[in-house]
């Protein structure tokens, strides 16, 4: 089994990396942090008898990312994990900075458009594949301050939708997780790098961990062809809503 995964350097990419290769699946990985995927590659192989190949480019090039996957010549994938994505801000949209505006709809949205078309031909030919797009809450519901970030993950909502529909007459499948509160770097990236005011998004919860969406998606991935898991949608048991949250004192 052959898996790609995007965004792996950290938190739920890491994971969903991790509980492949530890059933077996050869990876491809990709991120911006060389590094990390270069960690990530020698522990995985060591540990699990697997082969990892590390992408490193930035999925909102488009040149970058057509450039990897031709120069390395990928192929034959059976499952692609749309997870890279990312939220900056948490203003009213009209105080948002456009930088803000700009990183989270050419990640989340233009990101994920593009690795899905330099891939998704090949598993049409071979009439193989499963697509699993990493969703949010936050892709069914608006919440204060989300106004962007919600508009991006409303659309990989609708685009799961609409590639299901469009391969309705192949074999492909396509999946949506769509967490709530996971205790990743997202808090960290949003308040662009103030960990108090990360650290504050989960005070008196115990969140989703990053590993509770990796067997989310490996149990999505592992179904029997004849059945497709459309959605997922997960919370921590102390979240109703996106603004609905019981925590302790």
């Amino acid at each position: 089994m052959n898996v790609f995964i995007t965004g792996a350097t950290a938190g739920i990419g890491k994971e969903t990396a991790r509980i492949f290769a530890k059933n077996g699946a050869n990876l491809i990985i990709t991120g911006r942090r060389k590094e990390r995927l270069e960690e990530l590659k020698k522990d995985f192989e060591k540990k699990y008898n697997i082969s990892v190949l590390t992408l490193n480019f930035d999925i909102r090039d488009y040149e970058a990312t057509k450039n990897a996957i031709e120069k390395n010549d990928i192929k034959d994938i059976d499952i692609l994990v749309n997870n890279a994505g990312l939220s900056r801000g948490l203003q009213k949209l009209h105080e948002g900075k456009i930088s803000d505006w700009e990183e989270m709809i050419d990640t989340n949205v233009k990101g994920l458009l593009y690795i899905t078309k330099l891939l998704l031909p090949d598993m049409v030919k071979k009439g193989k594949g499963h697509i699993i797009n990493i969703g949010s809450t936050a892709g069914h519901e608006a919440y204060p301050g989300g106004n962007v970030y919600c508009a991006t993950k409303h659309a990989v909502h609708a685009l799961s939708n609409a590639l299901r529909i469009d391969l309705v007459d192949t074999p492909i499948r396509v999946s949506e997780i769509s967490p709530g509160l996971v205790e990743t770097e997202f808090s960290i990236v949003r308040f662009h790098g103030d960990k108090e005011k990360a650290d504050n998004v989960y005070k008196g919860l115990e969140p989703l961990h990053p590993e509770d969406i990796a067997e989310l998606v490996y149990f999505t991935a592992t179904r029997p062809a004849h059945v497709q898991i459309n959605e997922i949608i997960v919370t921590p048991t102390a979240q109703a809503t996106a603004t609905i949250i019981d925590r302790k004192k």
